[in-house]
């Protein structure tokens, strides 16, 4: 398999065992171009004995650590032999219902490889990103470039139905960590994902890495995913709170210099981190308050 294997796809499992299979049952595990590493990130069950037991077409790392997203990618990275690698969150899907668009799974993934290999310059693409629930509204096509201070950025087409307005691929300052494609080349020249954010920014960061190592990423939108969106984490958690708000200092502290970088830390402390307080305690979520004081304390710590 090692020798035939073109395309590796790496998603990891944090106690996450419905929505990891359920992933796996959308991937076309039996074509031999392709391989499927899974990495239980010390999930509080040996669930990657019962993935493996269920796939056995599946390569699954054990992690006895919670290494974090970028950590846990990086594992899968170690044990990956393709020449290109799809890093996809366990919570995600290829396509909705229980049949799939097409006869052969692996035509839903080649339009990355395809973009990828249109231009040496292009290091990572990503697909078109759909929520799952509902009608399937678009999460990402493309992102915005992140302002200099203020660090504010914005997921084109995100919340609109998709009716083909943002069919055209074209370039992205930045990937979408749910669904992206990398050329192994890439991550040689660029570096591994950077493991001190544990968990939400390493992406962008990441990003940052290849740009700078001299690679485009681009949008294709002729390969669809559909996310649950943050089922292990939750969008109200204290644990997204402090992660958000420690992580967005970390960022700037990685990618910012000079007089910029100060201000930006004036703004998400003294703005931002002041503001979401505030809101935390006005919705009655003093936990949520907490969170985000401890985000910028822990990092002030660093």
């Amino acid at each position: 398999m090692h020798e035939t294997c073109r395309l590796s796809v790496i998603t990891i499992n944090y106690n996450g065992l419905k929505d990891t299979c359920e992933l796996l049952d959308t991937l076309p595990l039996n074509d031999e171009s392709l391989e499927v590493i899974v990495v239980d990130n010390a999930s509080r069950q040996d669930e990657a004995t019962l993935i493996g037991q269920r796939y056995p077409q599946v390569t699954v790392v054990r992690s006895q650590a919670n290494v974090g997203f970028a950590g846990g990618n990086n594992l899968g990275i170690r044990a990956a032999h393709g020449q290109y690698l799809l890093f996809i969150n366990n919570d995600t899907l290829l396509y909705i219902g229980e049949q799939p668009p097409v006869a052969d799974g692996m035509q839903l993934l080649q339009p990355l490889i395809d973009r990828l290999e249109s231009s040496e310059q292009i290091g990572m693409v990503c697909p078109k990103i759909r929520f799952s629930w509902g009608s399937q509204p678009i999460q990402f096509a493309g992102y915005t470039r992140l302002s200099r201070v203020t660090l504010r950025n914005r997921a084109i087409g995100c919340g609109e139905a998709d009716s083909g307005q943002h069919d055209t691929p074209h370039p992205t300052p930045y990937a979408h960590g749910a669904a992206m494609m990398v050329r192994r080349d890439a991550v040689t020249k660029a570096g591994l994902m950077p493991e001190c954010y544990f968990l939400y920014y390493e992406e962008l960061d990441w990003s940052l890495m290849l740009r700078r190592a001299g690679y485009d990423i681009w949008y294709e939108p002729a390969t669809t995913v559909y996310h649950k969106e943050s089922q292990s984490t939750g969008q109200q958690s204290a644990l997204r709170t402090y992660y958000i708000t420690r992580n967005r200092l970390l960022f700037a502290q990685r990618n910012s210099t000079g007089l910029e970088r100060w201000l930006t830390y004036g703004y998400l402390v003294m703005v931002v981190a002041a503001r979401d307080c505030m809101k935390h305690l006005i919705q009655g979520r003093p936990d949520l308050a907490k969170a985000t004081l401890r985000g910028v304390r822990h990092f002030i710590k660093r």
